[in-house]
């Protein structure tokens, strides 16, 4: 059995390929896993910024920062070239359907490039009814930037953003967290959400 070399600094001899690729393993998953561990346990990983953004929905509708004041909101960034987007999508419909008369508005921002015919088609083949909206850089950069799909961001009843999250596991990491927002008082939401029906 050979003995560390004296000589050698410690941090040289733990500067080793192995070490570097657990370390790199290592920062991944608290990236990636982070968030989603937080929201369950209600730390929030947003920096309650308030984007201002306005968008037309599949639907012809305007959803605007402003209109939705009062609703938990969450913004689910997506595409439809994406795997892991079509396997969050029935979580979010059920998300959306278990909460909307609470107060909860999901609002998908399609990053597609293709027609808007062909997204309308691919959200009727899933039977999703909230609204969608295909958006590009000024949309995302609103929320301080995209770095990946599916990102989820989920904003308080004054437009602050809360939590965010990159990955599928967000519908379910995110579940108690909209519960909590929901459970904030806020003023009554009066009216009906434009665009809604996704397609």
């Amino acid at each position: 059995m050979t003995s560390p070399d004296p000589g050698r600094p410690r941090w040289r001899r733990w500067l080793s390929l192995s070490n570097l690729v657990l370390l790199a393993l290592w920062v991944f998953i608290l990236v990636r896993v982070g968030p989603h561990l937080a929201a369950l346990v209600g730390f929030e990983t947003g920096d309650r910024s308030r984007p201002t953004y306005a968008v037309t929905t599949l639907d012809g509708g305007l959803i605007e920062a402003d209109s939705l004041a009062g609703r938990v909101v969450l913004v689910n960034f997506w595409a439809t070239w994406c795997p892991p987007c079509r396997v969050e999508m029935p979580l979010l419909e059920a998300m959306h359907q278990r909460h909307r008369d609470r107060g909860l508005v999901v609002l998908g921002l399609s990053v597609d490039t293709d027609p808007a015919e062909r997204v309308r088609a691919f959200l009727a083949e899933r039977g999703i009814t909230y609204p969608v909206a295909i958006v590009g850089a000024r949309e995302q950069m609103a929320f301080g930037g995209v770095a990946g799909y599916p990102t989820s961001f989920l904003l308080d009843r004054q437009g602050r953003i809360r939590h965010r999250a990159m990955g599928p596991l967000a519908m379910a990491s995110f579940e108690p967290a909209v519960r909590r927002l929901l459970e904030e008082p806020a003023a009554p939401v009066t009216g009906n959400l434009p665009g809604s029906g996704g397609r």
